[in-house]
């Protein structure tokens, strides 16, 4: 069993705390096992949370023999991280344990000098702060969560759980990553960086997988009138086994895929063009004004018109 041991300093925060707990201690193997051994540890035996207390359980001897060792945020980001703890940390590293650090717990990783000449996230807000105390981190706050295979960072509290996932789908394959993100009531792989009302024109796409170049071709042609027929003829499958290879790969259906493409760019047009919500509609690929507009409220929860109110740049 992979041992995982979150690190908890005092004020930890506590939704970055239970992420990695629920995430990993919740997943189980096709044969019902569990593949984790989660443990928290920390360097004295309670931690402040703020609201409540934490007491944990192992101290930091349990870095010692973890496979993979979370980092949860720290509410003061910029307070010193105990030498003790960095040493454990730096030592874990030299054997090979993985590190991945949720929001804030970037600051932790980055002072133990183990990012210096690496790409890092962190949450948007604290991206100067992290720039004038890291200057050796290649930052680059634009992103849900950076892989630099032994040490991985990501961005804002809910990117804790993008990064969980995807540290599944690293270990046991998608498979076991879907089943994880449905009991999180979350795609698998989630569109957008940390800027997240204003969606990016590119949908992330699985690096190297088989399908990688088709959702290439499905971005560029979100605006054509597409069936999934269609979809199933570009990649040279049939319909059945595009939708279970999609299932497996991205954690939807090619026409979600597609429709979430289309409502991305609207969005878009929505906040930096005057055009017609009609028109927008019809630029995007929806072949009516009432589908567009009924797909848009299902996946933003408000209407074109609304969105646009809300969230479109002064020139318009």
């Amino acid at each position: 069993m992979h041992q995982l041991a979150v690190l908890a300093l005092d004020n930890v925060v506590a939704f970055d705390l239970a992420t990695p707990l629920e995430v990993f201690g919740r997943v189980r193997l096709a044969d019902g096992s569990r593949p984790y051994d989660v443990r928290v540890c920390a360097p004295q035996p309670e931690v402040s949370a703020q609201a409540f207390t934490v007491r944990a359980e192992h101290g930091l001897e349990a870095l010692e023999s973890a496979g993979t060792i979370v980092l949860p945020g720290c509410h003061d980001a910029t307070q010193p991280v105990p030498e003790e703890v960095l040493t454990a940390l730096r030592t874990a590293a030299s054997r090979g344990a993985r590190i991945a650090s949720i929001c804030a717990g970037a600051f932790v990783l980055a002072a133990t000098g183990l990012l210096d000449g690496r790409r890092a996230t962190t949450h948007w807000l604290g991206a100067a702060q992290f720039r004038a105390m890291f200057p050796a981190v290649e930052l680059d706050p634009g992103v849900l969560y950076v892989d630099e295979g032994q040490f991985l960072t990501s961005a804002g509290a809910a990117a804790g759980l993008d990064l969980c996932l995807h540290l599944l789908r690293r270990d046991h394959g998608s498979a076991v990553a879907a089943q994880a993100a449905r009991l999180s009531v979350m795609p698998l792989e989630r569109e957008g960086g940390q800027a997240q009302f204003i969606v990016p024109e590119q949908p992330p796409a699985p690096r190297g997988s088989e399908l990688e170049p088709l959702l290439r071709w499905l971005d560029d042609n979100a605006g054509h009138d597409l069936t999934l027929e269609a979809i199933a003829g570009r990649a040279g499958m049939s319909t059945r086994t595009l939708n279970r290879r999609f299932r497996e790969q991205t954690g939807t259906t090619p026409l979600q895929w597609l429709h979430r493409t289309r409502i991305r760019r609207a969005q878009h047009l929505l906040e930096t063009t005057a055009h017609p919500v009609d028109r927008i509609g019809s630029q995007v690929g929806f072949g009516s004004p009432t589908a567009f507009r009924d797909r848009f409220k299902r996946v933003v929860g408000t209407s074109p018109h609304s969105y646009r109110r809300s969230f479109r740049t002064e020139q318009f």
